[in-house]
């Protein structure tokens, strides 16, 4: 189970709420409770595993080549 979120009040609960909605989003309880919504047989759930693993693998590919480009530069690129 995860901790518990926290959130400061201070006067504005507008504020607080808006807070509120971007730590779940950040810690993803909005994906898993759109997830658990439904019933995902245990073979969906192994095909969904496998492409968020995939995912996240080419995007830490992606982000190599990018640091790897950067320092054959060997500059600062002109996003810094």
């Amino acid at each position: 189970m995860t901790s518990p979120l926290i959130v400061e009040v201070n006067g504005d609960i507008e504020k607080a709420f808006k807070n509120l909605k971007k730590k779940m989003a950040f810690e993803g309880i909005f994906k898993e409770l759109k997830r658990r919504r439904y019933y995902e047989k245990p073979s969906e759930e192994k095909k969904r595993k496998k492409e968020e693993a995939e995912r996240r693998r080419l995007k830490k590919m992606r982000r190599m080549q990018m640091q790897s480009n950067r320092s054959r530069r060997g500059g600062r690129s002109p996003r810094d």
